[in-house]
């Protein structure tokens, strides 16, 4: 699979048409009024949040995108970090996602999507040598659905079986992120820390289980609501993108 080489400037800040600046930004750049900012973010969305684990979680990534209003407020971020290791005597690649939120008030935004996309996709750019993936813990089916919104294909779904491959670099990266915490026959890492989305954040409802993909995960992380988080993984590279997800990559 092909991956697009070189990244447009633009992919690094880009304004929101209601007024967000989204920024990629080094983990280390970060200023303690911003990281305050995020963890109280975080905290009116998520139950049981440590600011201690947060800042532990925070300091092991790499960059941070993060978007801020026009009094510099933060209003969502996401974090990242690049993970290589060797399986099957081959070596791969993947992008992690860590911590992920963005105010209500936002919800719907592109932004995000857009920096984190042409973020991750110039890293996989750099890596000719070996697959790119994009390894994702999801504890709510609004994270599952960007793979469903974004990727052809991915792991794991109700559309096809896990290929034996694909398995065993998610399994890899489990077992090394999140060991004695992962179950490999049911997919699910079960955090010693767990911090489960409040009430009213993304509760499934009976009109989003007519979603057959919503009805998937809830089947494959029946925990979900505890905190529960189901290991994903698809391949960063340009033919395995929907249309949207070509929109979010850009031109």
């Amino acid at each position: 699979m092909q991956r697009p080489t070189g990244a447009s400037p633009t992919s690094r800040s880009q304004r929101s048409e209601k007024g967000l600046t989204g920024e990629v930004r080094p983990v280390e750049s970060l200023s303690s009024k911003e990281r305050g900012e995020m963890f109280s973010l975080m905290a009116r969305y998520f139950s049981n949040v440590s600011r201690t684990v947060f800042e532990r979680d925070l300091l092991e990534k790499e960059w941070c995108i993060l978007l801020t209003d026009a009094s510099g407020h933060v209003k969502g971020f996401s974090t990242m970090m690049l993970v290589r290791m060797v399986v099957d005597d081959r070596p791969v690649a993947a992008v992690y996602s860590g911590d992920t939120i963005v105010d209500r008030e936002h919800w719907g935004e592109s932004i995000l999507s857009r920096l984190w996309s042409r973020h991750a996709f110039d890293l996989a750019s750099g890596i000719p040598e070996a697959p790119v993936y994009w390894f994702l813990l999801s504890s709510g089916y609004k994270t599952y659905r960007f793979l469903t919104t974004f990727f052809k294909e991915f792991y794991p779904t109700y559309e096809r079986q896990t290929p034996p491959e694909a398995k065993r670099v998610m399994e890899a990266l489990a077992h090394t992120r999140f060991p004695g915490q992962f179950d490999p026959e049911t997919g699910v890492v079960y955090p010693q820390n767990a911090a489960p989305l409040r009430f009213g954040v993304a509760d499934v409802t009976d009109r989003r289980l007519a979603d057959p993909h919503v009805a998937f995960f809830v089947s494959a992380n029946p925990g979900h609501a505890r905190g529960d988080e189901l290991v994903c993984l698809t391949e960063l590279a340009t033919e395995n993108l929907t249309p949207a997800g070509r929109r979010m990559l850009g031109p």
